[in-house]
């Protein structure tokens, strides 16, 4: 007992400041739970990532992190959620000292190896790269993977450039866990992160056990087109034909947006002939066109600076019995002030309100357009959009207030600009006061007022005898043009 109390006084506490004045000293053992004390349990989880961020330090503390955890928190009752929460609030550096905590938590206070507890701390480690650590607590702890803990896994695996990686711990699993979900979870993740070709060589070596289902032919084709690999999203949608599947409209969607993308890399003005020959054949499979195969054709239209095209399309899209969703509207808003097209932008933001996406107007939207407006210099028409974004409730920020002051400086109106510094500051954003040149094409040449010069009395004795010369000449008989033979 008396080396505990001689170790608190030497190792500092993890909970600093106000996090540590924040925690009062209460009879009862603390609880890692947000039903019966929010404040307590936030500033437990502040004192868990100080703890981590503490045991990440360099040198770190002079003793084991078990027994760092053991003189701190030996009477915490945790709970999975704010374990998440501690590693959310953690240091960027923290990822082994994550691993410590979780082993602590586990064979010291109680807390459950669930799939629930382990993916938070897999999704903590694999995001920082340290998939050394993730692999030593799955063998430690072989009952609590489950399927969240390994699509985290799979998923970042993937998102690191380690499909083959990803191939070994899908075939490595036990046999209760390698089932169509997990299967699906390794498609998926190779799919979205350009390795389609890992993924279907993986569906085939497992065809036996688990056969393919329209869901991982659809992420597969998805993925060969999202890659650009036409050719192989082409084959695959013909052996999945044969194989008595039909692939999701997801899948004809990214390959429709892939023969598009193709066009506009090697020939735009083909993009419509190819696009409407894949079109045909959709049709001809059955397959309808819906708002995701418009928004793609549109898409790709103002790619290529067709708005007036794009427009068409969209005002067709109800002979296919299909709306426009959010993606399309915010698509031809972005192209029409790209174009100039003024009113027409304005016009396609109030259809869009009407349509009922008014909430995917947000800050981010507002910004893109403020953007384009002054790319194309239309300074005064953003900040008309500026205005409009404050009028619905988006607070603007350090990017759309910057942007503005800039433009406005260059085109010669310091006033409004200083007046938009202001507000700014008023509002709380910090944005950094700097120099900006006006623009010459902005700035009125003064006229330079000509001052009558006195003459002397030479010049005007020269002048006198030029008007006498010229009145002399006027009473002179002009020579008639003789007349030709």
């Amino acid at each position: 007992m008396w080396r505990r109390h001689l170790l608190r006084r030497l190792l500092p506490s993890p909970a600093t400041g106000a996090a540590a004045a924040a925690t009062p000293t209460l009879p009862f053992p603390r609880h890692l739970s947000t039903a019966t004390a929010p404040a307590l349990d936030n500033s437990l989880a502040s004192s868990l990532a100080a703890a981590l961020g503490a045991l990440s330090t360099t040198p770190p503390p002079a003793t084991t992190p078990d027994a760092y955890f053991s003189l701190h928190f030996s009477d915490v009752r945790p709970t999975n959620a704010l374990l998440a929460e501690a590693l959310a609030l953690s240091p960027p550096a923290t990822s082994r000292a994550a691993a410590d905590l979780f082993r602590f938590l586990v064979r010291r206070r109680s807390l459950h190896p669930s799939d629930g507890a382990l993916a938070p701390v897999v999704r903590h480690l694999a995001r920082r790269r340290d998939f050394p650590a993730v692999r030593a607590l799955i063998q430690e702890f072989p009952t609590a993977l489950g399927p969240a803990s390994l699509d985290a896994y799979l998923h970042q695996l993937a998102r690191a450039g380690r499909p083959t990686d990803a191939v070994k711990v899908f075939d490595e699993l036990p046999e209760q866990l390698r089932n169509r979900e997990a299967l699906t979870s390794l498609v998926s993740s190779l799919s979205a992160e350009g390795f389609p070709s890992h993924g279907e060589r993986a569906a085939k070596k497992v065809a036996n056990e688990i056969f393919p289902d329209d869901n991982i032919c659809t992420l597969l084709v998805s993925g060969y087109a999202n890659a650009g690999k036409l050719d192989h999203a082409l084959r695959l949608i013909g052996e999945t034909r044969r194989g008595g599947f039909q692939p999701g409209l997801d899948a004809y969607n990214a390959v429709l947006d892939c023969v598009c993308r193709l066009c506009r890399k090697k020939d735009p003005l083909r993009m419509a002939v190819e696009a409407e020959k894949f079109l045909v054949d959709m049709e001809a499979n059955g397959i309808p066109r819906d708002a995701g195969t418009f928004r793609v054709l549109i898409t790709n239209l103002c790619k290529i600076r067709k708005t007036e095209d794009a427009m068409n399309l969209f005002r067709r899209m109800g002979e296919w019995g299909c709306s426009p969703d959010a993606d399309t509207y915010l698509v031809l808003i972005r192209s029409l002030y790209q174009a100039a097209r003024i009113s027409e932008g304005d016009e396609m933001m109030t259809w869009m309100r009407s349509a009922g996406f008014g909430d995917k107007l947000d800050r981010k939207a507002y910004y893109g357009f403020i953007k384009i407006l002054c790319g194309i210099e239309r300074v005064e028409h953003a900040v008309k959009v500026f205005r409009m974004m404050k009028g619905y409730g988006h607070a603007p920020g350090v990017k759309s207030y910057s942007l503005l002051i800039e433009k406005l400086t260059k085109h010669n109106l310091g006033d409004r600009a200083n007046a938009l510094f202001r507000e700014a500051i008023a509002r709380g954003v910090t944005v950094a006061p700097g120099e900006y040149k006006i623009d010459k094409r902005y700035v009125k040449a003064k006229k330079e007022k000509k001052v009558k010069k006195r003459l002397t009395l030479p010049e005007k004795m020269r002048l006198k005898s030029k008007r006498l010369y010229k009145l002399r000449m006027s009473f002179v008989k002009k020579p008639r043009p003789r007349m030709r033979a």
